[in-house]
């Protein structure tokens, strides 16, 4: 039996490292920030060293992309209810920083 789907934010970030994928990440140093508001919501971060993956409850000192959304428009772009680009275009989901670190984050995450 497959694992239920995490329903919020925080089922998610918990399970990240486990779901890391440590060849893509090969020369990639980056500091994800996420800020999710509404209910559930909060303010994670996940630091990208190399082939290691570290996710932090709170904001990050210095962060190389902000992703700023809802919890649940988040929770739904994870489980594949909502696309990432019909989000970003539709304003659901907004990206401060290098683009290209978030076009990088479905091949990091399996």
């Amino acid at each position: 039996m497959a694992d239920a789907a995490p329903t919020t934010p925080k089922e998610i970030f918990a399970a990240m490292p486990s779901r890391f994928n440590k060849d893509a990440a090969k020369g990639l140093n980056a500091t994800y920030q996420f800020d999710l508001s509404g209910d559930n919501g909060g303010k994670w971060n996940v630091v990208i060293n190399n082939e290691t993956c570290t996710v932090n409850e709170g904001p990050a000192a210095s962060p190389s992309i902000t992703i700023s959304m809802t919890a649940q428009d988040y929770v739904d772009m994870t489980t594949g209810k909502l696309n990432g680009q019909v989000a970003f275009m539709s304003g659901k989901l907004r990206i401060a920083g290098d683009m290209g670190l978030a076009l990088r984050m479905q091949s990091l995450f399996a």
